[in-house]
């Protein structure tokens, strides 16, 4: 009860090629095989890190250093 005969499975794939038709399937199965290709593609494209963006623009200046005060004993 739970096999299937050689027959059985013949008659399903007849029934297919009618109500799909020989062209119809082949570009189905087609276009199955181009998703694939194209989401594999897509994953080895997610191992290569992506690139570091510079932004190009103006540098603040940089600041100086105040001079800091120094006691009267110090400069003797």
């Amino acid at each position: 009860m739970g096999s299937f005969s050689i027959w059985h499975w013949l008659v399903v794939g007849i029934l297919v090629l009618l109500l799909f038709g020989k062209g119809r399937f082949s570009d189905m199965m087609g276009d199955v095989a181009k998703g694939i290709k194209s989401f594999k593609k897509g994953m080895s494209e997610d191992d290569v890190p992506p690139a570091t963006k510079h932004i190009e623009g103006q540098r603040a200046p940089d600041a100086t250093p105040m001079s800091t005060a120094t006691p009267e004993h110090d400069k003797l």
